[in-house]
């Protein structure tokens, strides 16, 4: 049997009104073109995920939100159905609709784009496993245990 780890990322979407703040990517060489969360990011050694979704939202879209504010909605498992190690991963996402600051771009060499989405019309280039994510969101009032790829 081969061991894995697991590559954990925070994914934070602002809601507000029904929409969800999302970034378009490029120049990352990932899903470039691609709407994505709005602030999304790896964990780093010896933080929570709660602690990287605050730290990203401030990085990515220069706001502060205390973690108090963070609302879970899923935790997704996820892999490309390769063994590669890359591609075994699980994900926190996690709500907000309250914050200081304007959201705005501040990775400009990441991110081309800021929009306001809503739920029931999202684009249609988001990563499957995004929206799968989004639909669980639109759809219900618990938090999601997620799987995609298996």
């Amino acid at each position: 049997m081969t061991r894995y780890s697991l590559i954990p990322a925070a994914y934070v979407y602002l809601v507000r009104d029904g929409r969800v703040l999302l970034q378009l990517r490029h120049n990352t060489g990932y899903m470039d073109g691609f709407w994505t969360a709005g602030a999304a990011g790896h964990l780093e050694p010896g933080e929570t995920a709660v602690q990287a979704a605050t730290r990203e939202l401030s990085e990515e879209l220069g706001v502060r939100v205390p973690a108090s504010e963070l609302v879970p909605s899923a935790v997704m498992q996820r892999t490309d159905g390769t063994s590669d190690p890359r591609e075994q991963r699980v994900d926190w996402f996690f709500t907000c609709s309250s914050w200081s600051g304007e959201p705005s771009i501040m990775e400009p060499e990441k991110c081309a784009e800021l929009g306001w989405f809503d739920l029931m019309d999202l684009p249609p280039q988001i990563p499957a496993y995004e929206r799968t994510a989004l639909v669980w969101l639109r759809d219900n009032d618990s938090v999601g245990l997620l799987a995609v790829g298996f």
